[in-house]
């Protein structure tokens, strides 16, 4: 009798996949027992978010939300967990550590006995916490079981006055290894930090590179930088280099292990947000949900290939799609940061902006994001809106109020239809659901629906029910001191589940 230890190979690999995402399948030498047929989505049972620092105002008050959506365990039997736990305390990053491994993996250690700042119980209904002054540290998250798949946590801080005043949101991220940030700044008027964590229990070594309109901002300063295991730290972006630019696109890698990485802006007149990781380089760019009272957009984009990229601009707006005059077409050379002052492009309508290659043959791989400026004078507010992937199957968004949210939708291609549903609230409330259709090459900017009864905060999951991809946005507004303070939230795939080889036994290679 041959041996069938293949098929628990087989087997292994597709939990495997289960947990990680991710799984090969090689077909045995010396005869096959089983091969692969189509492939199956199964759900994803482990997910980590990383919530930054957040921020150095001894006036903040930060909220937290966590969610995973309904009905997406997948008949998962584990129950799982879902916590959200304080890091060690965050610093300024020192590039010159000469501790050891183990130094820096003590150092990273979180007491047995931490409390988590936010535990979610259940699918379908938010959990919250919150934190307040300049203290507080960043978040490590992990999701498991039936509450790992689509899982998402939102950071919202407020700081009503000063420098850095605000609303600054954030949806917590999942750590990578290569971040493109465009749109930060090393001009005199900004403070821009990179935030930097790391969930794992071993070191993390990153690099930060700096690209201006000229080309590379060239620092040593930015290489080396250790992340001890289970902390996070800060590196104030002006000073890896003596020059002072208004466009600047940065670049996090890591050399070993992997961080959490998110931009926060600061500046004198606009205020501060945080600014996420463009989509991967790619030709074509969706850039969803410019406010229609924006009064300032500025678009920043990086070309980190060996070729130019000539971009064509077309604004998304309720009727269709337009070239903005006078904005056709952005020319961005290798390797340097080129900006375009869209001004107030989307002139009292909603939209969003879309960049396509200006030759269809010529399709050079591209980052980009917008820097949105809303107001005028002293009571100017600033967010950004980084280029982004589509809803895909299901993307969600947390920390919605019964006030203050638009949301928008785009098709940049063909027609689509979405169903949008607003959860339970975190304190009470009843779920609704309400299906919007968007026209080819436009934008809707809805008041989203609001939870029958809400108590608390609500998640709302965006689900393509058919045609094209649909690109989302989250604008979330809260009024404090008389100023219209706003942030901007994108909604890319949840990637709750992930595609796993299925097996087909071939029963006739078997002997009796």
């Amino acid at each position: 009798m041959k041996s069938t230890s293949s098929l628990s190979l087989i087997a292994g690999a597709v939990a495997l996949a289960a947990v990680t995402g991710f799984a090969v399948l090689n077909e045995p030498s010396g005869g096959s027992t089983a091969e692969a047929s189509t492939a199956a989505r199964l759900p994803v049972e482990r997910t980590s978010l990383l919530c930054p620092a957040p921020g150095l105002s001894d006036l903040s008050e930060t909220a937290y939300t966590a969610f995973t959506p309904s009905g997406g365990s997948g008949g998962s039997t584990t129950a799982g967990t879902a916590e959200l736990l304080s890091s060690a305390k965050d610093g300024d990053a020192k590039t010159d550590d000469k501790s050891d491994d183990k130094d820096k993996k003590d150092k990273g250690k979180k007491g047995k006995g931490d409390k988590p700042v936010v535990s979610l119980k259940e699918p379908g209904k938010p959990a919250t916490g919150e934190a307040s002054g300049a203290d507080s540290p960043a978040l490590i998250g992990t999701a498991t079981g039936r509450l790992a798949p689509g899982w998402t946590a939102q950071q919202t801080t407020t700081i009503e006055a000063g420098d850095g005043r605000g609303l600054l949101g954030i949806s917590c991220t999942t750590p990578d290894t290569d971040f493109w940030f465009p749109a930060a700044s090393t001009a005199k008027s900004r403070e821009d930090y990179v935030h930097l964590t790391n969930p794992d229990d071993t070191a993390a070594v990153a690099d930060i590179e700096l690209y201006g309109p000229d080309g590379s901002l060239k620092s040593d300063v930015g290489e080396g930088i250790t992340v001890p295991a289970g902390s996070g730290v800060r590196v104030l972006i002006s000073t890896l280099t003596s020059k002072a630019a208004d466009d600047v696109t940065v670049h996090v890698t890591t050399r070993t292990g992997r961080v959490g990485a998110a931009v926060r802006t600061s500046d004198d007149k606009t205020g501060s947000d945080w600014l996420t990781a463009s989509a991967e380089p790619a030709g074509t760019l969706v850039l969803p949900g410019v406010p229609a009272d924006a009064t300032s957009v500025r678009l920043v984009a990086f070309a980190p290939g060996d070729d130019d990229a000539d971009l064509g601009l077309k604004l998304l707006g309720k009727s269709g799609a337009v070239t903005p005059a006078g904005h056709e077409e952005l020319h961005v050379k290798s390797h340097m940061t080129a900006g375009m002052d869209l001004k107030d492009i989307t002139r009292g309508e909603a939209g969003s902006l879309m960049l396509v290659p200006s030759e269809k043959s010529r399709a050079t791989p591209v980052v980009a994001a917008l820097r949105v400026v809303r107001g005028k004078g002293d009571e100017q507010e600033v967010a950004y809106i980084p280029a982004t992937g589509p809803v895909g199957a299901r993307a969600t968004v947390a920390d919605n109020r019964s006030k203050g949210s638009v949301l928008s939708l785009t098709a940049p291609g063909a027609a689509a239809t979405v169903k949008v549903t607003a959860s339970a609230g975190s304190g009470g409330g009843t779920p609704v659901s309400k299906t919007y259709k968007i026209a080819a090459g436009t934008t809707t900017a809805v008041t989203p629906p609001v939870p029958t009864g809400l108590k608390g905060t609500y998640a709302l999951t965006v689900e393509t029910q058919s045609g094209g991809p649909v690109h989302a946005a989250r604008t979330l507004t809260e009024k404090v001191n008389g100023i219209q303070m706003f942030t901007v939230q994108t909604l890319p795939d949840d990637r709750g589940t992930v595609e796993v080889p299925t097996a087909r036994q071939d029963l006739s290679v078997l002997d009796d």
